[in-house]
């Protein structure tokens, strides 16, 4: 049922012995957070909180065809031509974790904007079981839906207070390779800072290539950062990265890795116990260095 990078999802989130997260889902779950995910006790309590004070933050819509699609904007209260960030979620779509990362990088400065990505495939934060929403939902995203909406997603935030020239893409697990296929699908991405994606897999009809396959047509140096616990990407994939990026473009070329020791899949989600605090910050700082380095 899952690859390899939804298996590390799963373990990640699920005690051992349990197979589905409604058998621990408490009464009281933290507000905004997707179903599956929720935080309760001290996992609510080492959540970070970004307050929105001086940004312009909230929900938006951005049409792709004659289609409306919902998305988490947050920039500078007031300020216009922000560089821009691309947010791009988990399996778990555009909750409070990932709306609080576009906070954080709107308090640096950026226009940061998330999509909600599975929208016409379903709402993946009322999904309880992670079986149930990779099967009914995340399998059936083609990679040709999310680069058009990606494209669209970018000439919104050029139309509305973000930079149309300095263009950056993050994501995390799901996001993080598809950080990797924008940056070779956009020729205005200047860079991307992919957290824990998957990089190798079997093709199918959804995802027709991997990044190990697209390095030759990356347009941004993209910063990976990844555990050495992973049990769902481990370092031999990284390592098959760094040498097919040495023979890609000159964008490829530039790229780099941090592979931080001990840490597991999904080390930078605070709201999970795979969280790990000194990674995850120096992470992003890293990002945040690389991006005002290259976009």
């Amino acid at each position: 049922m899952f690859n390899a990078e939804q298996r590390s999802e799963f373990d990640s989130l699920t005690p051992a012995g349990t197979s589905d997260r409604r058998s621990f889902i408490a009464a009281s779950v933290g507000g905004g957070f997707a179903l599956a995910v929720a935080p309760t006790g001290a996992l609510l309590a080492q959540v970070v909180k970004t307050e929105a004070d001086g940004l312009d933050a909230g929900k938006v819509s951005i049409k792709v065809g004659t289609t409306e699609i919902a998305a988490y904007c947050a920039k500078p209260k007031g300020k216009s031509d922000c560089p821009t960030i691309l947010v791009v979620q988990e399996i778990f779509g555009v909750h409070e974790y990932i709306q609080d990362v576009c906070r954080r990088f709107a308090k640096q400065g950026y226009l940061a904007i998330a999509m909600e990505l599975f929208q016409r495939q379903g709402d993946a934060t009322k999904y309880t079981a992670i079986p149930e929403l990779i099967a009914n939902v995340v399998s059936k995203v083609p990679d040709d839906q999310v680069m058009a909406d990606l494209d669209a997603c970018a000439a919104w935030a050029a139309a509305n207070g973000g930079s149309a020239t300095r263009l950056g893409i993050t994501g995390f697990c799901w996001g993080g390779r598809i950080t990797w296929m924008y940056s070779a699908h956009n020729p205005k991405v200047k860079a991307g800072v992919a957290w824990y994606g998957r990089m190798q897999g079997q093709p199918n009809a959804m995802t027709a290539k991997n990044p190990i396959d697209v390095v030759k047509s990356l347009n941004g140096p993209v910063l990976g950062l990844y555990g050495s616990a992973d049990t769902g990407i481990p370092v031999a994939s990284v390592d098959a990265m760094k040498v097919a990026l040495k023979e890609g473009s000159t964008a490829a070329k530039a790229s780099e890795f941090v592979v931080y020791e001990g840490a597991p899949h999904a080390f930078h989600a605070d709201y999970r116990p795979s969280y790990r605090k000194e990674a995850a910050d120096d992470g992003f700082k890293r990002a945040l260095d690389w991006f005002k380095a290259k976009i």
